[in-house]
């Protein structure tokens, strides 16, 4: 009988490990078969916050390694992802969130709207006067005006028949302006505040009662909550006027929420536009992601700019020329990009380009006024 060696280590099994969800042996930090973690969140906090902050400074490692390929390689970031080099770069979705956020809250910081530079009141000196007698000196003055241009055009037949329609507006808008006050019709807001012109519809002031706005194909509860918004917005008009920069942050507040709305809706432009190249939506919303995510970044370039020349004026004239410049590559990178992602020839890659370039730039002003309506009643 054979004895062990008296110096030989003894070596006892390990028990194997096992997922404590399904049962399977584990092979690392998650199983394999259902996905379940090894190490869930009872345990020691030391460990959790050990576990966040890795993942965080993981994040910051690949924000270096992503943001100069996005500045400045067109479609870089896209081709390696299609490729399956994904890891090491911040992913289009967080990276397009992160990008809009940081971008928008910068922009509210540093623009600025001064008193005056929000007005919504468009009326002219005739609509604008209290009195009849202002209403005549209106008059006479646009008469006037007129009268002088009537002796500038030649007396050739025809040539002043838009001047004497002119004047005849004039007196017709006068007419009825002396009429309103006569009758002592609110010639102001519903709010009495003089500072604010009054919303017109039909024609005449809007008033929730005598003068609401009606949509024939909206029940009446919709109606009612349509002139509630009316109302809540010329409430805000006077207010947003003496302090622009309300409207500023509510439009800006917004803007990063429409253009999260307005990707998926790109991304089907570029599947429609690019049909034939049996690509899948997801690939193009890809696309989509890192073009939005690039703008981002390019704006928050220019306001580096900007803010360099303010605060070194020795160096104006080259924050300048960087705006410029930065301004002038935002479309020629959108435009390489596409060249390189779809890989078409030059001559459908730039009948593509501007055509789904005229339809976001529609959709977008859409959108942006949307936001500024809604930023209207709820600012």
């Amino acid at each position: 009988m054979t004895e062990p060696a008296p110096n030989a280590p003894e070596t006892a099994a390990t028990p194997e490990r096992a997922c404590a969800n399904c049962g399977t042996p584990l092979l690392g930090p998650h199983c394999y078969r259902c996905g379940q973690p090894v190490d869930g969140l009872v345990r020691h906090f030391g460990s959790i916050m050990g576990d966040f902050l890795d993942t965080v400074l993981n994040i910051d490692a690949r924000v270096f390694r992503t943001l100069w390929p996005l500045l400045a390689k067109p479609a870089y970031l896209s081709r390696e992802y299609f490729a399956g080099r994904r890891v090491r770069y911040v992913s289009p979705v967080r990276l397009f969130v992160f990008l809009s956020i940081v971008t928008f809250f910068v922009a509210q910081l540093i623009w600025t709207w001064g008193p005056g530079s929000v007005n919504f009141d468009d009326r002219d000196d005739i609509d604008k006067a209290t009195t009849v007698e202002e209403v005549v000196a209106a008059r006479d003055d646009a008469l006037a005006g007129l009268e002088t241009a009537r002796q500038k055009v030649p007396d050739v037949p025809g040539a002043r028949a838009g001047i004497t329609r002119g004047e005849a507006r004039v007196r017709a808008k006068a007419e009825r302006r002396i009429a309103e006050l006569e009758r002592k019709a609110p010639a102001t807001a519903a709010n009495g505040d003089e500072d604010v012109p009054p919303l017109e519809f039909n024609g005449r002031p809007w008033d929730p009662k005598t003068n609401p706005v009606r949509i024939g194909w909206l029940p009446g509860f919709a109606n009612d909550w349509v002139n509630r918004q009316v109302g809540k917005g010329q409430a805000n008009i006077a207010g947003l006027q003496k302090d622009p920069d309300r409207l500023k942050n509510a439009v800006l507040s917004a803007l990063p929420s429409t253009l999260f709305v307005l990707l998926p809706i790109f991304a089907l432009m570029l599947k429609i536009a690019y049909f034939f190249k049996r690509r899948l939506y997801m690939e193009h919303l890809i696309v989509a992601l890192h073009s939005h995510a690039f703008l981002c970044l390019a704006l928050l370039v220019v306001f580096g700019f900007n803010r360099l020349g303010a605060a070194v004026p020795a160096l104006s004239g080259l924050a300048g020329w960087g705006e410029g410049l930065t301004f002038l590559w935002m479309p020629i990178y959108l435009l390489l990009m596409q060249k390189r992602v779809y890989g078409q020839g030059w001559a459908m890659t730039l009948l593509k380009y501007c055509v789904l370039g005229v339809c976001y730039f529609v959709l977008l002003t859409f959108g942006v006024v949307a936001t500024i309506l809604a930023s209207l009643v709820w600012a």
